[in-house]
C-alpha cells in the first residue's frame, strides 16, 4: 500500500496517458468508419439515382478528401475502380469523378513526396 502512496503522482499520470491513448485510437477508428460509411452511402445513393443526395455527399467527400491518409485515399480507389471503367471518360457520372479526383490526389501526394523537393 505504501508503493501507491510514495508513486501516486506517477501512477495518475500513468493513467491519464493510458486513457488519453485509448479516447485517441478510438477516435481515429470512429473517424474511419464515418469516412467509409459516407463513401458507401455517396455510392449506393448515385448507384440509385438519388442524384441530388449524392452531390451532397461527393462534396463532403471532396471536402474531406486533402485530410485523409494515403491508406483511406487507396481504399477509395480501389473501391471506386471496381465501379466503374477508367479507361473511359464519364463526366455526368459521380463515382468516376469521385474516382479520378481521388486518383489525382494520389498522385498529387507521390510526387510532392518522392519527385518534388
Amino acid at each position: 500500500m505504501s508503493f501507491f502512496r510514495q508513486h501516486r503522482t506517477a501512477l495518475s499520470f500513468a493513467l491519464l496517458l493510458i486513457v488519453c491513448s485509448v479516447m485517441v485510437v478510438r477516435q481515429f477508428n470512429r473517424n474511419h468508419s464515418r469516412h467509409v460509411e459516407l463513401r458507401e452511402a455517396f455510392i449506393l445513393l448515385e448507384v440509385k439515382g438519388y442524384r441530388p443526395q449524392a452531390e451532397r455527399l461527393y462534396q463532403r467527400l471532396l471536402n474531406e478528401l486533402p485530410n485523409l491518409s494515403r491508406e483511406d485515399l487507396l481504399d477509395d480507389f480501389q473501391r471506386t475502380l471496381t465501379l466503374v471503367d477508367p479507361s473511359q471518360q464519364q463526366p455526368s457520372n459521380l463515382i468516376w469523378k469521385y474516382h479520378w479526383t481521388v486518383s489525382n490526389e494520389l498522385e498529387r501526394r507521390l510526387r510532392r513526396r518522392w519527385i518534388a523537393p
